[in-house]
């Protein structure tokens, strides 16, 4: 199963490299993407495709504290229906279990725990990807992005005992980390990755919360995370990609393959497992819509075609007999001759 991140929050990395002189064209060539890819905020992208992201921003702006500064480049806001939830929260301690629960929303390649112990509060930060190459840019952006959205639901910076990482430090100069974070205590090679802070914090009311908004925003946020979790097999991810590629071309197997951040025979091997080919989910998509687009009077069958991805009508008239034993205008004019 592959982890993702939202399109919303791939777009906060690279509007935050654009901040610091990269080019967004140029950056999104890098790592074989278009701006029209990256037009639905609802869609996924692969954890790996997001490391080639943060890889390639950070050379283009020279800026080695890059994830670091996300948090400070963005309006925290902007993070989406999660944040909405955690605004309208009645505590800060509320606001950081609805943060746990609903993170996947943003992104499943890392778990976040929020936990007590000796009086202090700990928010933590664990790896689940193994296409995370680099975890130190999602940790520190993560980190500080929650910071961010901390000091505007309270109103006023929260003040840390401590901000750890599980990892060597990549720069001998803390003084970044401690600005960013407002503490002297930056540890790496820790035992986990997260802040820490007084408990009592936790009490403290979120700022022009509302009430009333709480479970209309909550109540989305359930139905955003269950639909995330009905079907993550690759084969629905294909069959997806299949959908969003059929605009008058034909999709191709390696530019799928190229979308997910999966190898093409990886992706091949991937399909068998689960009892399928790419050939037999794109004729499938084409049956199935060129059985419905027939119903619909006004398209013509060349527009059917077309629809479909073929480049000729003939083309599309010798699948759909072979698919189901009739040619299209036969069965437009009887369409209960095809189960």
């Amino acid at each position: 199963m592959s982890n993702t991140l939202s399109v919303s929050s791939f777009n906060l990395i690279l509007y935050s490299a654009q901040q610091r002189g990269a080019e967004y064209n140029v950056l999104c060539e890098k790592v074989g993407l278009t701006a029209d890819m990256l037009q639905d905020p609802d869609a996924r992208l692969p954890i790996r495709k997001v490391q080639e992201l943060w890889k390639e921003a950070v050379e283009m702006t020279g800026d080695e504290h890059l994830a670091l500064h996300i948090g400070e480049s963005i309006n925290t806001v902007a993070v989406g229906i999660l944040a909405y939830v955690m605004m309208h929260c009645p505590t800060l301690g509320k606001a950081l279990e609805k943060l746990c629960q609903y993170q996947d929303i943003v992104c499943d390649g890392s778990k976040t725990e929020f936990y007590i112990k000796d009086d202090l509060a700990y928010v933590t930060l664990t790896q689940l990807s193994e296409d995370m190459l680099y975890p130190q840019y999602a940790f520190e952006s993560e980190l500080s992005i929650y910071n961010e959205a901390v000091k505007g639901m309270l109103g006023r910076a929260l003040p840390l005992h401590a901000v750890h990482f599980n990892y060597p430090a990549y720069s001998p100069h803390l003084s970044e980390y401690q600005r960013i974070f407002k503490t002297e205590q930056v540890l790496f090679e820790s035992d986990i990755t997260g802040i820490v802070f007084d408990k009592k914090y936790l009490d403290y009311p979120i700022l022009n919360a509302n009430p009333n908004l709480f479970p209309l925003f909550d109540k989305h946020a359930q139905s955003i995370l269950s639909s995330l979790k009905q079907d993550n097999s690759i084969k629905e991810k294909v069959k997806k990609e299949i959908l969003d590629g059929l605009k008058g071309e034909e999709p191709s197997l390696f530019n799928i393959s190229r979308n997910l951040g999966i190898g093409l025979r990886s992706l091949q091997m991937k399909l068998k497992e689960e009892g399928v080919t790419f050939q037999q989910l794109l004729d499938d998509i084409r049956k199935n819509l060129a059985v419905q687009h027939l119903q619909e009077t006004h398209l013509s069958t060349t527009d059917i075609a077309y629809l479909l991805g073929y480049s000729e009508p003939s083309v599309f008239f010798r699948s759909f007999k072979k698919w189901t034993g009739y040619t299209p205008n036969v069965y437009r004019k009887n369409p209960k001759m095809v189960a």
